[in-house]
């Protein structure tokens, strides 16, 4: 390359990444896209019948019912786990005694599997041998087979498992804020309280945006720990979208269908996601810096 011309990166470098990317994203959700128009049977060859399934799912009251229990997971896991995430990741930024004891023991949901920590709560709050009912203020409460407490219920495990790693998004941005506008607000009598909301949060905006995006979607595609918790009951309660699918697909043996409903969570967090975006303004990534 001769000297004074710009030096830009090969696209070649790229090519990795999008056959991977091509391999197994694109070319799954094509095929599963494909489905969703055919008659198909995993035993037998699918059979195109237009949009039928498409048809079925506008009718299906089962199906819709699953959707609007994955959204009441979404947007509970997103009001309870944001708060903690966002309160706990600025704390252990800081300097406190033992913080790093404590943090390192907070983060180990983060090292378990999410069907290692279903078992583990489904163990835990079992009405007949589990911890819960021995003790004196939650005993007579069944977290499991009570249909108004069970999404609840699973709202709270999967915060238990993931909050932990949203906490570590707010821990490392909460530590690259400049410590120059803690000192000016410190000039200027602002209290600690003050200082979150006036310094810390407007820094940690774009964080929580990517933390809300990753909640909203991954609730979206929750599957194993409602399987393993709950298998969607009691009767129906907790049978969200992606275990609707699953149960479809697999013991229905109706995988046209299930590809159908597949599609729509596809599309659904796909549009949630660009909601988001639109309505936060992070695709400007302004500096939150400038001046500095």
């Amino acid at each position: 390359m001769k000297r004074g011309h710009d030096i830009r990166p090969s696209a070649w470098y790229a090519l990795p990444l999008i056959l991977f990317f091509g391999c197994f994203a694109v070319l799954p959700l094509g095929l599963v896209g494909y489905l969703s128009f055919t008659d198909y049977d995993p035993l037998l060859s699918p059979v195109f019948n237009g949009t039928d399934n498409w048809q079925r799912l506008l009718d299906d009251e089962e199906a819709w019912d699953a959707l609007r229990r994955t959204i009441f997971v979404a947007v509970g896991s997103w009001l309870l786990q944001t708060p903690l995430a966002l309160l706990i990741g600025v704390w252990a930024a800081g300097q406190q005694r033992n913080r790093a004891l404590l943090s390192a023991l907070f983060f180990l949901p983060l090292l378990l599997s999410t069907a290692a920590v279903a078992l583990l709560w489904n163990r835990f709050v079992d009405f007949n041998f589990g911890v819960t009912p021995s003790l004196p203020l939650v005993g007579d409460v069944n977290f499991l087979g009570d249909q108004e407490l069970v999404l609840y219920t699973v709202v709270w495990v999967i915060a238990w498992q993931y909050v932990p790693f949203h906490t570590l998004l707010y821990q490392g941005a909460a530590r690259a804020i400049p410590k120059v506008l803690y000192e000016a607000a410190t000039m200027d009598g602002a209290s600690r309280v003050q200082q979150f909301f006036r310094v810390t949060l407007p820094q940690l905006r774009y964080t929580m945006v990517t933390s809300t995006i990753m909640i909203l979607v991954g609730s979206l595609t929750t599957f194993d720990t409602v399987l393993i918790l709950t298998n969607g009951g009691p009767g129906t309660a907790s049978r969200i979208a992606p275990l609707h699918m699953y149960i479809t697909g697999f013991r229905g043996f109706e995988a046209g269908y299930a590809s159908t409903i597949a599609v729509l969570l596809v599309v659904l967090g796909a549009l949630l996601s660009f909601a988001v975006v639109r309505l936060t303004g992070y695709r400007s990534m302004s500096s939150q810096q400038e001046g500095l």
